[in-house]
């Protein structure tokens, strides 16, 4: 078997463009494999060319060669577009991998750990009875039992930090006053806390109320701050979306910055990379929650590493707005009770529709950051 073209699509979901890679074989077996979003987007299908002249002809079941070739090849680190489309190209290898096989991806992996995969699901409201009440629709209608917020109930760039860090208090009691004491709740400061010390005031203030996790609250770069927060704080601290491949999450692990890792596995390098990532944080006693704020596609891939990764804990999960997964796949991942349950099928378990995807009109989309009230940027 060989690989004879790659395709690139940009079908639109959440109001945003996905790029999805087709991987083809001269077998009439093909593999697809979603990209994250970095930015810019548009820059996808070039480096999918780029890519495909490196391993064209190659046998696409030889997935740690053809990775380690692509790295190699590329000389310099690939930065987050290169590594987003690398990730994609893993993905669709893995699906041709599994076709050709008969075999579901998870049983390539060494068979299912687990026979399903808990999912949490971002939640906000105004105050903790308003998240109460969309907590309590999100059970009764899907059986989520795990969710995730922000911490920030009043705006954390114009107001005195004492003020907000007592108003997530506030606003922690109050969920946790108006939902089931078994349920989880995680806080995302989502990198917006420049000094360490505030970060660890924050998580000091929601303490009391037991957080499932506390969320990515400084940025990435500065390992030792990491590892002197998680050694202060009370509860677990969690990050790594914004990492890429095992070297940079083994550093992290080794200075014990971590509780928690959750790596994207569609940035980080595919799955064969968030594997060799897992595989480190086992052997740091860390788990792994992977980062998925993404398609039904990016969710498959997801669904057939969780199965086979025993330090896996729980699955970030959007459930669609609208028709859209339903349209761009023949069955996408649902939840039951809280938990996506495994296939048989081969290779990821889901089909794209072709047709579809290819009629989508590219939209363009950025980040923009806060501007704080003397006029200078904030964090995203």
């Amino acid at each position: 078997m060989k690989i004879t073209n790659i395709k690139t699509y940009m079908a639109r979901f959440g109001g945003r463009s996905r790029g999805l890679i087709k991987v083809e074989t001269d077998e009439g077996i093909h593999g697809w494999g979603e990209s994250y979003s970095v930015g810019p987007n548009l820059a996808a299908e070039p480096i999918a060319d780029y890519i495909f002249e490196m391993i064209k002809g190659e046998d696409p079941r030889r997935i740690e060669y053809i990775m380690m070739k692509i790295h190699q090849q590329f000389r310099f680190p690939a930065g987050g577009v290169g590594l987003a489309v690398t990730s994609a190209i893993d993905h669709a290898l893995w699906d041709i991998s599994g076709k050709a096989a008969n075999l579901p991806v998870y049983m390539l992996l060494g068979g299912a750990a687990r026979d399903r995969i808990r999912v949490y699901h971002g939640i906000g409201g105004r105050d903790g009875q308003e998240v109460g009440e969309t907590g309590h629709r999100l059970n009764e209608e899907w059986g989520f039992t795990a969710f995730k917020t922000s911490p920030y109930p009043i705006e954390p760039d114009s107001n005195r930090w004492g003020r907000v860090c007592a108003a997530a208090a506030d606003y922690f009691e109050g969920i946790r006053n108006h939902t089931p004491d078994d349920w989880e709740f995680a806080f995302d400061p989502h990198a917006k806390i420049f000094e360490p010390i505030r970060a660890l005031q924050l998580s000091n203030a929601l303490a009391p109320y037991d957080p499932y996790f506390y969320e990515e609250p400084l940025r990435p770069e500065h390992i030792p701050a990491w590892s002197r927060l998680r050694s202060q704080m009370q509860v677990p601290l969690a990050t790594g979306e914004s990492l890429y491949a095992r070297f940079e999450f083994l550093n992290l692990m080794a200075a014990q910055g971590a509780d928690i890792i959750q790596p994207d596995i569609c940035v980080c390098g595919g799955l064969l990379e968030m594997r060799k990532i897992a595989a480190i944080a086992e052997a740091h006693y860390v788990s792994i929650a992977p980062h998925n704020p993404m398609g039904p596609l990016a969710t498959a891939v997801n669904v057939h590493f969780a199965a086979a990764t025993p330090n896996f804990k729980v699955l970030e999960y959007i459930l669609p707005t609208g028709t859209e997964w339903n349209e761009w796949v023949d069955e996408p991942y649902l939840p039951k009770d809280g938990y996506l349950e495994l296939r048989d099928r081969p290779g990821l378990g889901v089909e794209i529709n072709e047709d579809v995807i290819g009629d989508n009109e590219y939209v363009h989309w950025q980040r923009t950051c806060p501007i704080r009230p003397d006029g200078s940027t904030g964090y995203i």
